[in-house]
């Protein structure tokens, strides 16, 4: 045998489950087909700017983060706890009054915060805040929407705020993702200020592989998994390797080529990135748009924020860096630049002629699509010797690929040892 356990994919799983597996005192092999670790949490560096594929935060209330990561180690530069909201009547923030005290009276005037769309949502949220349990509850599971629509959330802080934000998150604008899974998500964004490592969002998945015994092969491809009477063989493009078990930890779209399961139905989104010498807004907030009349963006761009006022290392000092993320589940997703610039010129109130292009990454697989019912799977056996795992055999998070990396490297090394 060349080694114990081969894990196909880098990804946040995949390097969780190696780690596992690799404390439980099996030899790991970690292949990746592409030139770096991370699977969809990579960081391109451009003159100086770091853009991460896909508009990405890192949470730090994620008890999986929380217990698996050093996260003073990636010099955490953290968002403001808070958003704007862009209207045809102008701009206005909300922000937690604690932490951002100087926003209070604005809050608190807003009309975006309605006492009834208040009291709904904390009728819509508060039992899991209580007790996280109850979104274990499959049998009440329901639709995001059809949840909101219950719970009397029918306002403008729905309309204005909830629904663009959480369709940013999910990259879901149809409102059908299972509301078990958001009230989830949404007990950590109430715990926990999400920010951006120093070096970008791929210093997390490269923390994580500098903790193996081994390096991550990088640039080696697996073709086919067969089962032997002692283990397994993976073909590569470098060879066949034999192992006494595989871990398939590759990105939903690639299961199908390498297992016997189906891809999972996922979801979209583009991101945009700007240089700008310019600074349009000096807060450190996410901008909703909310200006199509009953709310939701009037544009193509659902959020957007001058990413370098937030985590000043994602740009060369004096100058900005400016995100602008649309969805793929939208006619205008793929939106071109003469579009977005207009958006964006709209939404900054400012004009975008002096900003740069650095990169526009089309993420066409960003996430699961997280259906109801909310069912947090274990890692999936596809015979006596390959284990499938994933956020798409968890939850559509950080949080979800590191459970499932982990319960993989569990189930691995208990089958061999």
């Amino acid at each position: 045998m060349d080694t114990d356990v081969i894990v196909i994919g880098a990804g946040l799983a995949g390097l969780q489950c190696a780690r596992r597996a690799q404390r439980g005192g099996l030899r790991v092999a970690v292949l990746e087909a592409g030139d770096g670790v991370g699977g969809r949490v990579r960081t391109d560096r451009i003159d100086g700017f770091l853009c991460d594929r896909g508009f990405q935060v890192l949470n730090p209330a994620y008890p999986a983060v929380r217990d698996w990561i050093d996260v003073p180690g990636l010099g955490l530069q953290r968002f403001g706890a808070g958003v704007v909201v862009r209207t045809d009547e102008g701009s206005s923030t909300l922000a937690h009054p604690l932490r951002h005290p100087q926003h209070a009276p604005e809050t608190l005037r807003s009309r975006h915060l309605p006492v009834s769309d208040v009291l709904a949502l904390a009728r819509w949220i508060g039992p899991t805040l209580m007790r996280p349990s109850v979104v274990r509850r499959a049998d009440q599971d329901q639709t995001l929407a059809a949840s909101f629509d219950e719970a009397g959330l029918t306002g403008r802080l729905r309309r204005d705020v909830l629904d663009t934000f959480l369709a940013g998150v999910l990259a879901d604008s149809t409102g059908g993702s299972s509301a078990n899974f958001v009230r989830y998500l949404m007990r950590f964004f109430a715990l926990g200020v999400p920010g951006l490592p120093r070096a970008g969002m791929q210093a997390l998945p490269e923390q994580m592989a500098a903790w193996l015994d081994e390096s991550v092969r990088l640039g080696v491809a697996a073709r086919e998994i067969r089962e032997t009477p002692d283990g397994v063989r993976v073909d590569t493009d470098d060879g066949p390797l034999s192992a006494r078990a595989a871990v398939v930890a590759v990105g939903p779209q690639d299961v199908a080529a390498l297992t016997s399961l189906s891809a999972p139905i996922t979801r979209g989104l583009t991101t945009w990135w700007f240089r700008s010498p310019d600074q349009p807004q000096r807060h450190p907030f996410l901008i909703l748009d909310a200006s199509r009349p009953g709310g939701g963006p009037a544009g193509p761009i659902w959020h957007t924020a001058v990413v370098s006022n937030a985590a000043p290392s994602y740009a060369p000092a004096g100058e900005h860096l400016i995100e602008a993320t649309t969805l793929l589940d939208r006619p205008d997703g793929r939106a071109d630049e003469v579009a977005v610039r207009r958006d964006l010129g709209r939404l900054y109130e400012t004009s975008t002629q002096g900003w740069e292009v650095l990169a526009h990454h089309v993420v066409d697989h960003t996430l699961p699509a997280q259906l109801p019912p909310f069912v947090e799977r274990e890692p999936r056996w596809t015979g006596e010797r390959v284990l499938v795992t994933g956020d798409h055999q968890g939850s559509g998070s950080i949080q979800g690929a590191l459970v499932s990396g982990d319960r993989a490297g569990r189930a691995v090394t208990d089958r061999l040892t």
